[in-house]
C-alpha cells in the first residue's frame, strides 16, 4: 500500500506543479497544449478552466495519498475521465492525428494509477 500512495501521491504533485505552471504563464503552457490563448478572457480562461483541472486533480490525489483514503480519487476518476471522453470524441469527430496520442495515454495512465488508488487505498467503513 505504502508503493500505491507514493504513485498517486507523485501524480498528485505533477498535477499541482502543472497547475501553477499554467497560473504563472498560461501562454507558455497554451503553447505546449496547442492552444492559442486570445487577450485577457482567454488566459483567466486557461488559469481557470485548465489550471483548476489540475489543481483540483492533484490536489485531491495528494489529499488521498497522505491520508490513505481513496474516497478523495473518485472526484480526479471523474474529471480526468470526462477530459479522456472528450479526447476520444475528438478522435471520432475530427480524425487521429500522432501529436493527440501522447495526452490520451497520459490520460490512460493516470486514470489507471487513480482507479488503482480508489480501490488500494479504501479506509474500512466503520458502522455506528
Amino acid at each position: 500500500m505504502l508503493a500505491l500512495r507514493v504513485v498517486v501521491g507523485a501524480l498528485g504533485l505533477l498535477a499541482l506543479m502543472l497547475a501553477a505552471r499554467i497560473w504563472v504563464d498560461p501562454a507558455a503552457a497554451a503553447a505546449q497544449f496547442g492552444l492559442l490563448v486570445n487577450g485577457e478572457l482567454g488566459q483567466a480562461s486557461l488559469r481557470a478552466d485548465i489550471a483548476g483541472l489540475f489543481a483540483a486533480t492533484g490536489g485531491l490525489a495528494l489529499f488521498a495519498a497522505i491520508t490513505a483514503d481513496g474516497r478523495a480519487l473518485l472526484g480526479p476518476v471523474c474529471l480526468l475521465g470526462a477530459a479522456l471522453a472528450g479526447r476520444l470524441l475528438n478522435l471520432v469527430l475530427a480524425g487521429f492525428t500522432f501529436d493527440q496520442l501522447t495526452p490520451i495515454l497520459v490520460e490512460v495512465l493516470s486514470l489507471a494509477i487513480l482507479g488503482a488508488g480508489l480501490r488500494g487505498l479504501r479506509k474500512p467503513d466503520i458502522a455506528v
